[in-house]
């Protein structure tokens, strides 16, 4: 948490956020964290949908909790001349506005970036969609699910002979809001040198091929196309998942020969080391059912906590298969403080991620969790300036 006196990183940056679900609002929770204000702006009577994924407690999302956290609640019916207009002030005061409406749709209501531009030189427009601005697919809807398919992720995960297996959570889709984050930082980097803000144009399904690997320049290179290998490597072996005695498993990894040579010491095959073939990962890779054998009967005969004190003294990569009941347990993230603990005004002692990384001199900090639909509507519009008279005339029009 932050120490008294010291100053987030990103204090004084003004983000509006007008996208819905993970990615793009995830960008905006990840600057909020390090001190952005973050103004939230929800349709009045459509609230951003991650507010109802996933279990609730006392009809109030916990999901939200975590991506709304660090954010003031506001709405505004864009489509209103009213709400326009308003929106356009906010633009007026900001640093950064983030939205993933389908292309044209901001550009549809007067609100593109000639509009947005023309109020504030200096902003950042962060536009998040599932296929990008422009190109064949661009008008499509889109989530991550559709980009965990296109980029090759599904392709290669799973067993060689069952079907291509997509991530049970966001994935894609987080990965594009970390690399939205870190594009609205560029982007602010460039305008301290230009004085002109810029256009963001940020594809979901382009971020996940990056995470992916050299798959492309393989392909181009080689010809090669990476199959489905389950849990196994193609570059390295023993890596495996392997069940202990007392029905929990261990993840093992030998990326490094020196490990690799260690975990056959420690199973009692040293004769291995000595066969041509362990001399280098892809070579190991090939004979993977020689050292998942050797490895995977070792560990069978004993208890998770038995394997995981063998391989800490021998200096062998292992970590236990963990559902989120170890997760809140490990000493390894309890001493990071990886899982935080926050009030909430509506369900108390709450528990959620931190911030994403540590800075000694100006940490980040999770101020307050995620809050209810509009709760800051009055006093956000009310610091912009407008009067209790245009307050008024803005929920007749039902613009908020």
């Amino acid at each position: 948490m932050t120490t008294p006196g010291t100053r987030p990183p990103l204090t004084g940056l003004r983000v509006l956020d007008l996208a819905t679900l993970f990615a793009g609002p995830l960008a905006a929770t990840l600057l909020g964290d390090f001190g952005a204000e973050v103004v939230k702006v929800e349709h009045p009577t459509k609230p951003d949908p991650s507010r109802g994924h996933g279990p609730s407690k006392d009809g109030v999302g916990l999901w939200w909790k975590i991506l709304g956290r660090n954010k003031r609640t506001i709405t505004l019916d864009l489509s209103k001349p009213g709400g326009r207009a308003t929106l356009l002030q906010l633009a007026a005061t900001a640093d950064v506005l983030i939205e993933n409406f389908r292309p044209g749709t901001l550009e549809k209501w007067d609100l593109g970036w000639a509009e947005l531009s023309a109020v504030n030189p200096r902003l950042v427009l962060t536009r998040v969609t599932a296929f990008g601005q422009f190109g064949p697919y661009a008008h499509r809807p889109g989530f991550g699910t559709l980009a965990e398919a296109m980029s090759g992720f599904a392709a290669i995960t799973g067993e060689p002979d069952a079907p291509p297996t997509l991530p049970p959570f966001g994935l894609a889709d987080s990965i594009a809001g970390l690399a939205s984050a870190y594009a609205v930082l560029t982007a602010l980097a460039a305008r301290e040198r230009t004085g002109e803000g810029q256009v963001v144009d940020m594809a979901i399904i382009e971020p996940i091929l990056t995470v992916l690997g050299p798959q492309p320049t393989w392909y181009d290179q080689l010809g090669y196309v990476q199959a489905r290998t389950g849990n196994r490597s193609a570059n390295n072996a023993p890596r495996n998942t392997y069940r202990t005695a007392d029905g929990t498993w261990v993840a093992v990894s030998t990326s490094a020969q020196s490990i690799a040579e260690r975990v056959m010491h420690l199973v009692g095959r040293p004769e291995l080391i000595d066969e041509p073939w362990f001399a280098t990962g892809a070579e190991r890779a090939a004979h993977a059912d020689v050292l998942d054998a050797a490895v995977g009967d070792w560990i069978a005969t004993r208890t998770r906590t038995e394997v995981l004190a063998a391989f800490e003294k021998a200096e062998a990569a292992i970590a236990p298969v963990q559902d989120v009941r170890d997760v809140l347990s490990d000493p390894q993230y309890q001493a990071l403080d990886t899982i935080t603990t926050l009030d909430d005004p509506e369900l108390g002692p709450l528990r959620m991620q931190n911030v994403l990384f540590r800075l000694s001199s100006t940490p980040g900090a999770i101020r307050w969790a995620g809050r209810p639909h509009g709760a800051d509507t009055e006093q956000v519009l009310t610091e912009l300036g407008l009067s209790r008279a245009e307050l008024a005339a803005l929920r007749e029009e039902g613009a908020v």
